[in-house]
């Protein structure tokens, strides 16, 4: 006799103290936006585990996706002068980011329309692109210059020899671009960003530490890693007295913007909370090297531990910088509020040290890929904007924590590092050709696997 199909509640949730739950403790008015809530069940199939290891399929990611969804290619910050420039390289395209006047940045394909050479290799400040193979030059604005020869090339035209570009936008200090000219705007994509962040001041950050390292896995395996909390018990038992796991919050906002928060300075609800004082909390969070806060020890016997080390950030963050921090909720000092813009794109929220996270393969190697971390630290009152730090790419050999401007950061990095590769090499192992997910906890991950789908099957 079959078996009925079984029944189960598409709505369920840990049934525990919930993040809103949390939230209502507040010591101080919480933003909107943090009590926003948007999950709408997305279905409950297995996806193939072919989809993380097939070169076809990574073919198809490539033609039908990365070559027309938007991507954030550096900071503003990191172009501030006329001539400065980045490069952005992602698959097997390579592409000039260029301050091409005070107010206009511009975006080439980094390839010499003569025979092919790259105009350029590193990063850096140009009054004019010339190619290092024979010469031939292009203005900051993509008009052509001059040919070395040109009476040998009278065929060729000012029109045919620009360079070709690539459509550009900014949001909160970000230069995005996309290779597909018939894209949606860009705040189309980032749609609720917008609005979420409209008082955390992403454009008055600076880069304080950008460091990249290649994975040996798939870009989805380690852009999904950090997608979900579910795994923080397992993976990284030392911070389940301090940040909260199974009762973190997940939205689905728009087709391109996804978020989860886990509130920190709360432990773990598989916890017996009788059992984790406060002050252990305090001890736990602070043998992080968290640096947004003041030197603490004792706790106060009136005040949890939650709305100490909030008001420690405010303090701290207002002797670093110079602002008023008062206003802002312990959540935005505290908790770890990280969107997702489809499809390679995390940036935190609150006002503390900013993390973005950046995602893409390696080259065309299915089985490799390329994660970046940022710290964005607030411009101090009245100061020049630092210069930012530049990219530091550890080798095959060095850990996270090899990067000591990670903090604590790098040892969390090191355990997700120790799950990634056996992630990659068990997809293929698999038995059953299937990759199950949660309802809920792995709500993001569900929808990043439709919208690639989506961009594949020509929806988008």
């Amino acid at each position: 006799m079959a078996r009925d199909t079984p029944t189960f509640d598409v709505h369920a949730r840990f049934e525990g103290e919930s993040y809103q739950d949390i939230l209502d403790r507040d010591s101080r008015d919480v933003p909107e936006c943090l009590r926003q809530q948007q999950a709408p069940y997305l279905g409950s199939d297995p996806i193939p585990a072919a989809h993380y290891t097939d070169p076809e399929r990574f073919k198809q990611e490539v033609e039908h996706m990365w070559l027309r969804v938007w991507q954030m290619a550096c900071r503003e910050e990191e172009i501030p002068e006329v001539g400065d420039f980045q490069i952005y390289e992602v698959i097997d395209q390579s592409v000039l980011v260029v301050r091409s006047a005070p107010d206009r940045i511009q975006a080439f394909y980094n390839s010499c329309l003569h025979r092919g050479r790259k105009l350029a290799t590193q990063p850096g400040h140009k009054s004019e692109f010339r190619c290092p193979f024979h010469g031939f030059c292009w203005q900051l604005n993509g008009d052509f210059k001059e040919v070395p020869s040109p009476w040998d090339y009278q065929h060729l035209t000012d029109e045919a020899m620009r360079l070709p570009e690539l459509k550009v936008d900014t949001w909160g200090g970000f230069v995005f671009v996309t290779f597909d000219q018939n894209a949606p705007p860009l705040m189309d994509v980032i749609g609720p960003l917008d609005w979420h962040f409209k008082d955390w001041h992403l454009e008055d950050r600076f880069i304080k530490y950008h460091v990249a390292k290649v994975v040996p896995c798939n870009w989805k395996v380690i852009a999904e890693a950090f997608m979900e909390s579910q795994h923080a018990p397992t993976t990284h038992p030392q911070i389940m007295t301090h940040v909260t796991d199974v009762n973190s919050q997940y939205d689905v906002f728009s087709d391109y913007v996804t978020r989860q928060i886990s509130a920190g300075a709360e432990p773990s609800p598989l916890l017996d909370r009788n059992e984790i004082p406060e002050q252990r909390i305090l001890d736990d969070m602070m043998s992080r090297r968290y640096k947004q806060f003041s030197d603490v020890s004792d706790l106060p016997p009136d005040l949890t531990a939650r709305r100490y080390l909030a008001q420690s950030a405010r303090d701290n963050l207002s002797q670093q910088t110079g602002y008023d921090y008062d206003r802002y909720s312990d959540a935005e000092m505290l908790d770890s509020i990280l969107y997702n813009v489809f499809p390679n794109f995390s940036v935190w929220g609150g006002m503390k040290p900013t993390r973005v996270y950046r995602f893409r393969p390696n080259g065309r190697d299915v089985d490799s890929a390329i994660m970046e971390i940022y710290q964005l630290d607030r411009i101090p009152k009245g100061e020049i904007r630092p210069k930012p730090a530049p990219m530091r790419t550890l080798t095959d050999d060095q850990k996270w924590s090899d990067a000591e401007e990670l903090g604590g950061l790098g040892r969390i990095a090191d355990q997700d590092m120790g799950n990634l590769p056996f992630v990659q090499e068990g997809l293929k192992a698999s038995g059953n050709n299937q990759v199950q997910f949660a309802n809920y906890q792995d709500m993001r991950i569900r929808q990043h696997h439709i919208m690639i789908q989506r961009y594949i099957d020509g929806e988008i």
